[in-house]
């Protein structure tokens, strides 16, 4: 298995699409922090006026771990579209070079070489997860340096202190990888029924954006069906920063206020993964491969 992988891998990395992925990521990190660095304070100052004046601020609000949670809830937005152009190229690609018949010689079975080329999209999506991780996380801190996380909500506002954020990250990426691996794997079965990866590709960003679409939507209709679409689950990462509070209405250090609701997320994310996936096989081994 591990030589399918290996080969699968290679396959990936030897593209230039492959590549497109990680450019993107450190320009547009790169530029987000740019932006901050330059105009932060003036924006931070303004959306939190109305804070200021009942509260008095202490320490650096602009900092590392803000930023990190201000790119990630920008970026995984968009992040399913450079995960889609290698996932949905995986089979799709070799039919349309004219190998994926040739590759069926070998002495592999379908579903092992489906597994193979699963997991190889797997590695690169946690693979780019990483380097995210690396960029929105690391050179955030690096440029803005560490203090005490305050996170503005709708109606309420958050503050971890700085020795309880870093491993609520940790378990964030973690979280996220596992969003994308299901995009990655919806992307991977329609790659089996197409003879180029433009089709999988526009195929699986349109779900993604219909879903979300439908999410937003607030009828009685889209509710019931909302829990039940793997995007309405995507965002589950933020339940990470969300602190318990004590009677006293003091954090709770190393709490997560609902930590069933981001085991249900996760349950739900893999099983929608399990499932695109154990659909792929079964297509593929009953595909008539004619190229």
């Amino acid at each position: 298995m591990w030589t399918i992988i290996s080969i699968e891998l290679f396959k990936i990395f030897r593209k230039p699409r492959t590549y497109i992925a990680f450019a993107a990521v450190t320009i547009i990190v790169g530029l987000i922090q740019l932006g901050f660095l330059v105009d932060g304070e003036t924006y931070l100052q303004f959306g939190m006026q109305a804070l200021s004046e009942s509260f008095e601020v202490d320490g650096k609000v602009l900092n590392g771990y803000l930023m990190a949670y201000l790119i990630l809830q920008t970026l995984l937005i968009h992040v399913p579209l450079l995960i889609a152009l290698v996932a949905g190229d995986m089979v799709s690609g070799e039919a349309n070079m004219g190998t994926l018949r040739l590759l069926l010689t070998k002495p592999v079975s379908r579903t092992e070489l489906m597994a193979g080329k699963f997991i190889a999209s797997c590695i690169y999506t946690i693979l780019l997860l990483i380097w995210m991780a690396i960029w929105a996380l690391g050179v955030s801190l690096l440029i803005f340096g560490a203090d005490d996380m305050i996170i503005m909500k709708s109606e309420v506002v958050t503050q971890v202190v700085r020795n309880d954020v870093l491993w609520r990250y940790v378990a964030a990426f973690g979280f996220a990888s596992l969003a994308m691996v299901t995009v990655a794997a919806l992307a991977f079965l329609l790659s089996v029924f197409a003879e180029n990866s433009i089709g999988p590709i526009i195929t699986c960003m349109s779900i993604v954006i219909v879903f979300t679409i439908l999410n937003t939507l607030n009828l009685p209709f889209f509710n019931t069906i909302k829990p039940f679409l793997f995007t309405s689950h995507m965002l589950g990462w933020k339940g990470f920063f969300d602190v318990r509070l004590n009677e006293a209405h003091e954090q709770i250090v190393g709490s997560i206020e609902n930590p069933a609701a981001i085991l249900r997320s996760a349950s739900i994310l893999a099983l929608h993964t399990l499932i695109f996936f154990g659909a792929a096989v079964y297509f593929f081994r009953r595909k008539d491969v004619l190229s």
